[in-house]
Formats: C-alpha cells, structure tokens, sequence
C-alpha cells in the first residue's frame, strides 16, 4: 500500500486532529482525532458544539442518494454527478457505491482531489488548457490504464494548446465537444460549423481523441421546457452528424453528456430519443445539487416539481445560529453571516427556534440581511425569541454551502452526531 492509496487517504481524514481550522466543533474536542470525535457520538444540540454550526442531515442525505440513484436506473442514464458542488471525498465514495459512473469537476485542482481519493472516472466539464495541469494529467493516464478521463473542447486555439501541452503523451486524452447553450451564454462553441472545425481539429492531433459531444442546459437564455428540450435536441443531433461523418469510428462508446439540477427531468426526455449510432451511447448526467439539495433555489426548480411521481429531493442542510441581540420588538441579531451561509442567491430562511431543548416553529422571523458575522432577523408580535435562543436555518444553493465549512458534523434527527464531512475547496 503506497500512501498515495484511496485506502490510507479516508483513512488520514479520521486521522487530522480538531483544531482551529475548524469552526463549529467543541472547543473540548482540541486535540481529538476526527475519529475519536466521531466515536463519541455527541449530541449537535447538547455535546458542546457552539455556534454557529453547519449539520448535514444524515436521514435526508440518504434518501437523496437513494433517489437519484433509482432514477438514473430508471430513465436508463449513467450518472457523474458535479463534485464541484461538495468538493467531499466521502461524498463522492457514496455516489460511486450508489452507482454513478464517475465524478463532475470543473477545474484541476479538483481532479487532484478526487484522484487522491481513488476516484477512476472524471468528466471535466470544462476546457483545460493549462499547460502544467495537462502535463500531470497526461502523466497519471500513462502510469494508471484504469483512469478514465473526458473534458470538454470548444474552440480551435483550445485543441492547439492542449495538443501542445500533451506532445510525447503515451496515451491520448478524450475529449468532447461542448456545444453552447446559445448566444449570450456561458461556454461552449455556438454553432454546429464551428462545432466541427473544432472535432476537425481533435482528429488533426495525435494527443486527443474525440469520444463525444456535451454541454450544459442550464446555461440556455431565458430557459423553459421548450427552450431547454430544443436545445437537447441540438445535442443529440450534433452527435448523430458527428456519428454519421465518421468522427467516432473505432471507440467502444459515444459520450452524450448534459444535466444540471435544474432541467435533468428533460435530459432523460430527450436522451430517450437518441437513434442508434455506429457504438453503444454513453448518456451521461451530471447533476450535483441534489446531494444536499437546498431550501431556495433548487426547492423552487427541482424537476421533481415538474414530475413528482418521480419522487422529492429533501433539504439536508440546517444552519444553525444563536441570537446574540435583541434590541427591539422589531429585530434581533444572530451570530452568523456572510462567512457561514450561502447568500448569492437567496437569504437564509429562519425555520425552528430552540430553548431549553425545546423546537417549535420560526413564527415570525425573517432573515431580511446578512453581515460578515450577523444575520439580520426581523420579528413580529408573533415571534417568541430571546437571546440565546437557537436558530435553525434553511440555505439556499448548495454549491456555495459546502464551501464555507471544512468539516461539517452529518446529524442523525435526534441530534447524534455520526461522521464528519471534510471538504477541499
């Protein structure tokens, strides 16, 4: 066993020692291993743990990973959720137990991550041409046959400096070409000429392959069922052309590649309808949020709303908080801000308050604005809040939840805390 393996790397994590790099823990736990912390089983609510501090529900986490798992099976999808929304090794170990093909990143120093960890599969959804990035790359694939790795490309300069970077590469690197969401968007090449100059470029190198076409559907202007299904349909043609031209002779599979957490009810729509082409479809999605899944953002565009017979994501994220002021009848201050609860695109939302071991209802009370370290809480008549009362929020957008705690306590719902979630961001 090398101290590279994806044994010994879970392994340190139970290893690190609480200290101040980590906020929300029990300031008697200094000096305890994550393990020994984890063994104790304390209680979120009584075992020392100040505020503020961020809880993963242990229950909902669960059936979040059960769910999305059961509709990749169903919809007849391979599934490599977007790692970049946890940025969670433990994490990313449950999803591939569970079945999903590989891991989502975006930039290379998340691939370090999750190759440190012993992840085989990556999708980058993004165009790499750093030099020094594709450089290690291309040395882990030459030293590892079973590391599969497929990015994006959506330009010719892009497959010039890629190929420039790869030169004396033993093995090529697969590529796809990432077809834009539409004018105005995000990345992407935006029209199916420009498409094929850039697969006219993969074929003209010797250190890329061209193994499929992708993109993201969330990015597509002013997005609605029609827009995003045409714009899929954009996808799976390009594809067939690709197919038809002979662009894909020779690889045991095609990768066709979409979802975001937003529009993956439509994914499995339209990649239902891909014909059959000259290798077996690899019809990857790669919707991340749903892990934790939120009380905003996501709540609001699940496409389990669209299609609840499907089933329903459950919000697995509660921050909670502690009144530390109460100046008037109309408003009172808690002790987390800007620093500990994702705001960029929705407040926090105040659901249950504590005292004296007791939970009812945030009745009342309304975030209204975030400082670095203050939440802003406006209360009316009905609210029933003092200081030192325990505040229990909603978050919304998971991407920008996890990034904010390095490890954070997985809750079971009577408080027991049973693990620790280590994120690298």
């Amino acid at each position: 066993m090398t101290a590279d393996s994806p044994s010994e790397a879970f392994a340190s994590l139970l290893g690190e020692r609480v200290d101040h790099r980590f906020k929300g823990l029990p300031p008697d736990a200094e000096g305890l291993t994550v393990g020994e912390l984890t063994a104790q089983r304390r209680n979120l609510f009584t075992g020392g743990f100040p505020t503020p501090v961020l809880a993963l529900s242990a229950e909902r986490l669960e059936h979040n990973l059960a769910l999305m798992e059961t509709y990749a099976v169903r919809h007849g999808l391979s599934f490599a959720p977007h790692g970049k929304t946890s940025m969670a090794p433990q994490l990313f170990r449950q999803q591939i137990e569970r079945g999903a093909w590989g891991i989502t990143l975006a930039v290379p120093h998340q691939v370090r991550v999750a190759r440190r960890f012993g992840v085989r599969r990556v999708f980058l959804a993004n165009e790499l041409v750093d030099a020094a990035a594709l450089r290690r790359l291309s040395g882990e694939l030459d030293a590892d046959p079973d590391f599969r790795f497929v990015c994006y490309v959506d330009s010719v300069r892009g497959v010039e400096l890629m190929d420039a970077a790869l030169a004396g590469a033993a093995r090529p690197l697969d590529v796809v070409v990432e077809l834009g969401a539409g004018e105005g968007a995000r990345t992407g090449v935006r029209t199916e000429a420009e498409c094929a100059a850039v697969a006219d470029a993969v074929a003209g190198t010797r250190t890329l392959r061209l193994v499929g076409v992708a993109g993201y559907e969330g990015e597509v202007p002013r997005a609605d069922p029609e827009r995003v299904r045409a714009w899929l349909r954009r996808l799976v043609a390009l594809a067939a052309d690709f197919d038809k031209a002979g662009r894909f002779t020779g690889l045991d599979e095609i990768v066709v590649s979409a979802g975001g957490s937003a529009w993956f009810d439509a994914v499995a729509d339209v990649f239902a309808e891909i014909p059959e082409l000259s290798s077996p479809v690899l019809k990857l999605l790669r919707s991340g949020a749903y892990v934790s899944h939120d009380d905003g953002h996501y709540r609001k565009v699940t496409p389990f709303n669209r299609v609840p017979e499907e089933g329903a994501l459950e919000p697995a994220f509660r921050l909670w908080t502690q009144v530390v002021s109460r100046p008037s009848a109309e408003q009172a201050f808690a002790n987390a801000g800007k620093r500990d609860a994702a705001h960029d695109l929705d407040l926090p939302f105040a659901q249950v308050v504590r005292r004296d071991g007791a939970e009812r209802p945030a009745t009342g009370v309304e975030v209204t604005g975030l400082s670095d370290q203050h939440a802003w809480l406006r209360t009316t008549g009905e609210a029933d809040l003092e200081v030192g009362d325990w505040v229990g929020m909603g978050l919304s957008h998971p991407c920008t939840s996890f990034d904010k705690w390095q490890l954070i306590p997985l809750v079971e719902a009577d408080g027991t805390v049973v693990d620790y979630i280590r994120t690298f961001f």
